[in-house]
């Protein structure tokens, strides 16, 4: 009886499995049924060939033929004039105790920019006096020695040593006070205190000195003082390109910082070593500050070629600026126009502008791209 039950509870067990698999074959989903609806693309206005129903509202123009030189392009940093820079040295040693000067300061010619507490000055001071007294002194007995002679008291060898002495003295004193003035002092007020003047009008462009710092003498310069009325571009230009640069031709400058702002300068230098790594080599030139020009700005500059190159010339109207880049729209076939990239070049005479590449003289194109843009914008 036992192996009986124990028959018919497999029996059921198994019907139970049988019945559960075919309940979940028959709920088995279809994968493409549950799928998402297909994207339905829309297309969007291609911009490259546009149709328009009245082309007459765009008039075009035909671009023409230039010929113009062979451009390099270069970026140069402005830095200082050395033949207009001078550092200001102290000939006293001491300690600061009084800064007038700052880095970036504007200074005239005579100004105090530093006070340096000095025992040079003392001692320079007590050198002078000491020497001013000793000639007083050789002076007296010069004129007594000149009496004595006179009544035959001494003979005339006593009478020209103390000519040379009285000589020597004033020589020492002459010293002592040269020497003095030199350290920055005066002969009529003693003092410790030593003010350093700036030597030339200009613009501080380097400060090595803090307060109550020591100050060397003819040590670190205290300050560099540079006339930034001209200043130097400094370029690098590749090996391949020093054939297009001469000493002497002029250059266009652009500054980054100054959109608009356009300068000329003169090559003053090509520099006759080449950087090992870069193989470059510095290109200097000289150039007029207006005003606005700082120590350290970036510039372009440009310098043409020895070469002719046949460009493209178009009305500046024609061109659109767009995403960074410079576009121009052609008339084509079927009441179109097709939109191409051109890259813009230098401003020519009579609203002109020069084209690199992207157009061909002959071709046609829209003088009042802007309205055309628009037009494919609200559609």
């Amino acid at each position: 009886m036992r192996c009986l039950g124990y028959g018919i509870q497999v029996v059921l067990i198994g019907a139970i499995s049988l019945a559960s698999f075919t309940g979940c074959k028959g709920s088995v989903v279809n994968a493409a049924d549950e799928a998402p609806p297909p994207a339905k693309v829309v297309r969007d206005v291609d911009v490259a060939s546009w149709a328009v129903d009245d082309p007459s509202k765009y008039p075009f123009a035909t671009a023409q033929a230039h010929e113009a030189s062979t451009s390099l392009k270069v970026t140069g940093t402005v830095t200082p004039d050395i033949a207009r820079t001078v550092p200001v040295i102290s000939m006293a040693t001491g300690r600061v105790v009084e800064i007038k000067g700052r880095l970036g300061d504007e200074v005239k010619k005579g100004q105090v920019l530093l006070r340096v507490r000095s025992d040079d000055m003392a001692n320079g001071f007590a050198a002078y006096q000491s020497a001013v007294a000793d000639e007083v002194l050789a002076k007296a007995q010069w004129e007594r020695a000149q009496q004595l002679y006179e009544h035959g008291a001494i003979a005339l060898n006593d009478l020209q040593i103390a000519k040379d002495t009285e000589d020597k003295a004033k020589i020492a004193a002459d010293a002592a006070g040269e020497h003095l003035k030199l350290l920055g002092g005066t002969l009529e007020q003693p003092s410790g205190i030593v003010e350093i003047v700036a030597p030339v009008s200009g613009v501080i462009t380097d400060q090595q000195v803090t307060n109550a710092a020591g100050v060397q003498s003819l040590g670190t310069n205290p300050f560099t003082i540079s006339d930034l009325s001209y200043v130097w571009l400094v370029c690098d230009v590749y090996e391949n390109n020093i054939p297009d640069v001469k000493v002497g031709d002029t250059a266009e400058i652009s500054i980054n910082a100054f959109q608009g702002m356009a300068l000329k300068g003169v090559v003053s230098n090509i520099g006759p070593i080449l950087d090992p790594n870069i193989r470059t080599a510095k290109v200097r030139v000289e150039v007029k500050n207006p005003g606005s020009l700082r120590v350290g700005m970036f510039a372009t500059v440009s310098f043409a070629g020895r070469k002719k190159e046949l460009h493209t010339a178009v009305p500046a109207s024609a061109v659109l600026r767009l995403h960074d880049r410079d576009w121009v729209y052609s008339p084509a076939p079927g009441n179109k126009f097709q939109r191409l990239e051109v890259v813009a070049g230098n401003a020519l005479p009579n609203g002109m502008l020069e084209l690199k590449t992207g157009l061909q003289p002959g071709d046609k194109v829209v003088v009042n791209p802007l309205s055309l843009q628009n037009a494919i914008d609200n559609k």
